[in-house]
C-alpha cells in the first residue's frame, strides 16, 4: 500500500496547523439482558498483509516454507485473538504471484528470485485460505493491477514475466516498471490473473489497491517547465510524463474523441467493470473491493479539503465506480488524523458515504502503521481508536481496514491492547451484501451438554453455512461469539466461574445472510 515507508510514497499532502479534536467517549462494555439476545453485531474488521518488499509477510524472501507458514499462522492467530474477521492478503505484488500460476512467475518476495519455485514446493495462497477459514476469518486476495516491478526488487525478472513477454505493453517510469493501462494486453492479463484465482481458490473477496496509473514522479530540474516555489506541494511541481504515447496515438488514429486524461480514465474504468462482471460470472458470492486514495475529485470534494487528486493524476474515478455499482465495497485510504483540517478524517468519510448512492459497503482504510512509527509526526495511541469510534457513529459505515497488520503484531504504542479492551470486546459478523444474494440458509440444529469447565454445544451443519453466530447466556447476560461452520461442536467456557446456561445459534452464508434462530438450554 502506497502509504508504507518501504513502498513508493504517494505525493505529500499539506500539513494542517494544530486543530482541536473532540474525543469520542468510550462507552461501557455493552450488556445484553432479557429472554432473547439482540441481533448479531456486524462490522467488517480487517487488516492488509503486504507481501511486496516483505513489508508484513514473509519476513524475508528466502525464508524456508516452514518459517513462512509459522509466520502466517502467527498473523492469523493474532487477527482471531483481536476479533478481526478478515485478512486482505497481497497475492500479486508486481505482475508476479505468491502462489503457483501458469500466467505469472513466482514473486522474488516469496522465494528470493523472480520465477524461482519454493523448495520444498507448497501453495502459500491455499495455505492462507485454509488457515483463515479454519479460524472463521475471510480471506480477500489483493492484486496490484498494473505494477510490473517494484523499486525494492533486486533480481532479474523471470523470462516468463509480462515485461519480457509483452515489452511493448510495459513502460519504465522512474524506478518502476508499469503495465500501460492503454494496452489491451495489459488489462487482459490483469483480468485473466484475477479470474484464475477466483476459479482456483476458495477466496471470499478480490481486492485491488490505489495504484492505477502510477503516482507522478517529480521531473528533474533539467526537464524545464514552469517555475514553482521550492516548498510547493509535490502535486504542483513539474511531473515526469507517463510514457504512453504509442497507445495514445493508436487511440487517436482509431477515431477516439476523448482528451488524454479522459482516455486514461476510460482505460481504468473498463478494467474495473470487467473485473466486477467477471467475478460475478465465476462466483457470485466473491466480493470485489477497491481501496483508492482517500481524497475525492476536486470538483466534488467538501469545502476546506485540499490535496492530491487521484482523478487527475492516477486517472481513478472512484466516485463513478461506486455510482455504477462496479464494486461491493470501497475502502478509501483515509490516512490523515481527525484534527488535520485539510484532510480531516470525519469529513472525508462523510464525503465517500455521500457518494455511495447504490448502497454498497464503505469500509475506510486506517493508517494504523503511523502509530508510534518513529516518524516526525506519528499517530498517538488514541488516534486509531478514535477513528474507529467516528466510523461507528456513521451507521452507513460498518467496518474498516487496518494498514497494515505489522503494528498490530508489534502492539506498537500499546495499540493492540487498546483495540482488544476498548474497540473489539467481542466478535462481529461481516455485514451482509444482499445484492449478491438474499436467500438465508437453513437453521442449524443445536444440542447442549454440561461438561468440565464449559458448555458443549453440538451444532448440526446447515446447508450453505460458513459461520455460526452464537449467543451464550451467562447469568442474566448474553455474550456473542462466532465459529466456523465446519465445527460440529463448540465449547463455551465458564466466565469468571459463571457457566453458560443457554445458547441461541444462527447459520450465516457466504454473503452474510443469517438463518432463523435455533436455541437450547441446560
Amino acid at each position: 500500500m502506497s502509504a508504507c515507508s518501504t513502498s513508493p510514497k504517494r505525493p505529500e499532502v499539506p500539513v494542517a496547523g494544530a486543530g482541536a479534536t473532540v474525543p469520542v467517549p468510550h462507552p461501557e462494555p455493552p450488556r445484553y439482558t432479557g429472554n432473547e439476545p439482540p441481533a448479531a453485531p456486524r462490522e467488517f474488521r480487517a487488516a492488509w498483509v503486504s507481501t511486496v518488499a516483505n513489508i508484513d509477510w514473509p519476513s524475508r524472501s528466502n525464508a524456508p516454507p516452514a518459517k513462512q507458514q509459522s509466520e502466517a499462522v502467527a498473523i492469523l492467530d493474532r487477527a482471531k485473538a483481536l476479533n478481526l474477521n478478515a485478512i486482505v492478503l497481497q497475492v500479486r505484488p508486481s505482475a508476479d504471484a505468491i502462489y503457483p500460476s501458469k500466467l505469472e512467475p513466482w514473486s522474488e518476495f516469496m522465494t528470493g528470485r523472480s520465477g524461482k519455485e519454493p523448495s520444498p514446493m507448497w501453495d502459500p495462497l491455499q495455505f492462507w485460505v485454509d488457515q483463515a477459514h479454519a479460524r472463521g476469518l475471510e480471506l480477500h486476495a489483493w492484486f496490484n493491477p498494473y505494477r510490473a516491478r517494484h523499486a525494492a526488487a533486486r533480481t532479474p525478472l523471470a523470462k516468463e514475466h509480462f515485461a519480457n513477454t509483452n515489452p511493448q505493453a510495459v513502460k519504465t517510469y522512474g524506478k518502476l516498471l508499469w503495465m500501460d493501462p492503454g494496452e489491451e494486453a495489459a488489462s487482459q492479463r490483469t483480468l485473466d490473473v484475477i479470474l484464475d484465482v477466483v476459479r482456483r481458490y476458495d477466496i471470499d473477496g478480490v481486492h485491488i489497491d490505489d495504484y492505477f496509473y502510477p503516482y507522478p514522479i517529480e521531473a528533474p530540474a533539467s526537464a524545464g517547465g514552469e517555475a514553482v516555489a521550492l516548498d510547493a506541494p509535490s502535486w504542483q511541481k513539474p511531473e515526469l510524463p507517463f510514457p504512453d504515447e504509442p497507445s495514445w496515438q493508436r487511440y487517436v488514429r482509431g477515431g477516439g474523441t476523448l482528451d488524454r486524461a479522459g482516455w486514461r480514465r476510460q482505460n481504468v474504468d473498463k478494467l474495473i467493470e470487467r473485473i466486477y462482471l467477471g467475478i460475478r460470472r465465476e462466483k457470485a458470492w466473491v466480493k470485489f473491493g477497491i481501496s483508492p486514495f482517500g481524497i475525492g475529485r476536486p470538483d466534488r470534494r467538501p469545502r476546506g479539503i485540499a490535496g492530491f487528486s487521484q482523478y487527475d493524476k492516477l486517472y481513478a474515478d472512484a466516485e463513478l465506480w461506486l455510482q455504477k455499482g462496479w464494486l461491493d465495497y470501497l475502502a478509501p485510504q483515509l490516512y490523515w488524523p481527525i484534527a488535520q483540517a485539510p484532510q480531516a478524517y470525519p469529513v472525508l468519510l462523510d464525503y465517500w458515504l455521500a457518494q455511495n448512492t447504490r448502497g454498497r459497503h464503505v469500509w475506510p482504510g486506517l493508517f494504523t502503521s503511523r502509530t508510534a512509527d518513529g516518524s516526525a509526526k506519528p499517530f498517538g495511541p488514541d488516534e486509531i481508536v478514535q477513528q474507529i469510534d467516528v466510523t461507528r457513529s456513521r451507521p452507513a459505515a460498518r467496518g474498516h481496514v487496518h494498514f497494515s497488520i505489522a503494528p498490530l503484531m508489534q502492539n506498537r504504542g500499546g495499540l493492540y491492547d487498546r483495540l482488544k479492551t476498548q474497540s473489539y470486546q467481542s466478535a462481529a459478523l461481516v455485514p451482509a451484501s444482499p445484492w449478491l444474494g438474499d436467500r438465508a440458509p437453513e437453521a442449524p440444529t443445536v444440542a447442549v451438554k454440561r461438561g468440565d469447565g464449559g458448555l458443549a454445544v453440538a451444532i448440526g451443519t446447515a446447508k450453505n453455512a460458513v459461520t455460526y453466530a452464537i449467543w451464550a447466556r451467562y447469568g442474566d447476560e448474553w455474550r456473542f461469539t462466532t465459529a466456523p461452520a465446519g465445527k460440529n461442536e463448540v465449547v463455551l467456557r465458564d466466565l469468571a466461574g459463571v457457566p453458560a446456561r443457554a445458547v441461541v445459534v444462527t447459520a450465516v452464508d457466504r454473503v452474510g445472510n443469517e438463518s432463523a434462530r435455533a436455541s437450547a438450554k441446560v
